[in-house]
C-alpha cells in the first residue's frame, strides 16, 4: 500500500543530507562549541554556519539569529521576553484571534500577571482586520505579535503593511511574527516589513525537531527568559545544540536555494485537491486559491463525518492527514481559527488539514480525493448529529 503524507504543518520528513550532517556532528566533531580545544572549534564553527545561511535566507545579520528549541520557545521568547524588557513603557499587547496556542497561552499567562491584551478578528478566510488593528495601537502598546500563515487554513497576512502600520502609528511598539508555516514557503524579508522579531520551527522544514531558530532585530531589547551560562550572547543560556542547529542551517540553505521549485510542486498538489475535492457533494473548502494563501494548506469540511472518523479510515488506507493543529492533539477541542473565521456550527467537527511537502507528488492528490469519494457514503451512514 502506498504512503501518502499530507500532514506536513505537522511535521516533516527529514532530508536525508541533514540526517547525515547530524550524524557526522553527534559522530565525529562532538565537542562543545563553548570548550576552546579543537573539537569545541569546530563545534561553535557549525553554529557560525548555520547562523549564516539562516540570516542569508532572511536578508539579516548572522548576529540576529538566536537558536532555540523550536517554535514555542521562540514564540515565549518574544513575547514575554519583550513584556519583560518594555514594561517601563507600557502592558499592552495586541494579537489576533487565530494564534496558535504557543503564542495564546504566553498572552494568556502575561494577562494573567496584569499586562492588557487586546484580540483583533479576521475576516471569513482567516485574514486581519488592519482597520480594527490601528484603532487598538496605542501609546503604550508595547508589542503586536500576528502569524504571517495560518497553521489551519493557510490565510497569508499582510505582514509588510501591518508592520509599516504599527510602526507610523507608535514606532517604539514591536512587531512579531510567527513564521512558522511560512519559512520555506513564502519568501521572507523581516527588516523590510518592519518585524523585530520572527520565528521558525526546524522540524516544518526538513529539519530536526526539538531546534528552531528565533529573528531578533539588532536594534530590540527583549529580556531572555532561559537564565545561566550565558551562551547566545546572554540571550539563550544552555549548551548549544550543535547537531540540530546544523541540521536547522542546512534545511535553511536547502530552502533558500529550491524555493522557487518548491512552491510550484506545493500548489500543484493544492490546485489538484482543491479541484477534485470542490467536486464532491457536501465538501466546503475553507482555504483560498491565490496569492492570498500558502501553497502547503488546504482546509475542507466534510458534511456529515465527524473529522477523526475520516482521518483514521484514510489513515487505513495508507493516507496521513490532521483534524487541527497537531501540537493541540493531546487537548482535542474544536478549533478556534474555525470558529473564528465563522466556519457553520455542523462543520466545525467535520474539518480536515491536508498539508503538503516537498516530497508529495500531483497524483496523490488524485488518490486522496478519490480515495475521500470512496469513503463519504460509507461514513455518513452512522453520522449522528
Amino acid at each position: 500500500m502506498r504512503e501518502i503524507y499530507f500532514d506536513n504543518a505537522a511535521t516533516t520528513r527529514v532530508r536525508p543530507e541533514v540526517i547525515s550532517l547530524m550524524d557526522e556532528v553527534m559522530g565525529v566533531n562532538y565537542g562543545n562549541p563553548s570548550s576552546r580545544h579543537i573539537l569545541g572549534v569546530r563545534a561553535e564553527n557549525y553554529v557560525k554556519t548555520a547562523a549564516q545561511q539562516i540570516a542569508q535566507s532572511l536578508k539579516v545579520k548572522p548576529g540576529e539569529i538566536v537558536f532555540t528549541s523550536g517554535g514555542t520557545e521562540g514564540n515565549n521568547m518574544a513575547l514575554i521576553g519583550t513584556a519583560l524588557a518594555r514594561k517601563g513603557y507600557g502592558r499592552h499587547i495586541i494579537s489576533t484571534n487565530i494564534e496558535h496556542a504557543a503564542v495564546y497561552k504566553p498572552l494568556e499567562f502575561l494577562e494573567s500577571m496584569g499586562y492588557e491584551i487586546s484580540i483583533v478578528g479576521t475576516d471569513n478566510k482567516g485574514h486581519v482586520d488592519i482597520d480594527a488593528l490601528k484603532s487598538m495601537i496605542r501609546p503604550d502598546t508595547i508589542l503586536v505579535s500576528v502569524m504571517w500563515v495560518n497553521n489551519e487554513m493557510g490565510a497569508i497576512e499582510d505582514i509588510p503593511a501591518i508592520g509599516k502600520l504599527i510602526k507610523e502609528i507608535n514606532p517604539r511598539t514591536y512587531f512579531h511574527t510567527d513564521a512558522i508555516q511560512a519559512y520555506g514557503k513564502l519568501t521572507l524579508r523581516p527588516k523590510e516589513a518592519n518585524v523585530d522579531m520572527l520565528t521558525v520551527s526546524s522540524h516544518k522544514i526538513q529539519g530536526p525537531k526539538g531546534a528552531g531558530f528565533i529573528y531578533i532585530n539588532e536594534k530590540a531589547h527583549v529580556s531572555p527568559i532561559i537564565l545561566g551560562g550565558g551562551q547566545q550572547k546572554d540571550m539563550r543560556s544552555g549548551t548549544d545544540n550543535v547537531p540540530g542547529i546544523a541540521g536547522t542551517g542546512l534545511a535553511a540553505e536547502l530552502y533558500r536555494k529550491e524555493h522557487a521549485d518548491i512552491e510550484k510542486k506545493m500548489l500543484e498538489v493544492k490546485d489538484r485537491l482543491i479541484d477534485r475535492l470542490s467536486e464532491l457533494e457536501g465538501v466546503t473548502i475553507n482555504s483560498e486559491r491565490g496569492a492570498l494563501s500558502a501553497p502547503h494548506v488546504v482546509s475542507a469540511s466534510f458534511a456529515g463525518v465527524r473529522a477523526e472518523v475520516l482521518l483514521h479510515a484514510l489513515e487505513e488506507r495508507g493516507i496521513y492527514v490532521s483534524s487541527g493543529s497537531a501540537c493541540s492533539s493531546n487537548h482535542p477541542a474544536i478549533s478556534g481559527t474555525l470558529k473564528a473565521i465563522g466556519v457553520k456550527q455542523e462543520l466545525l467537527d467535520s474539518t480536515i488539514r491536508f498539508s503538503f511537502g516537498i516530497y508529495n507528488e500531483p497524483e496523490e492528490a488524485d488518490i486522496c480525493a478519490e480515495t475521500i469519494a470512496e469513503l463519504l457514503p460509507q461514513l455518513r451512514r452512522f453520522w449522528r448529529h
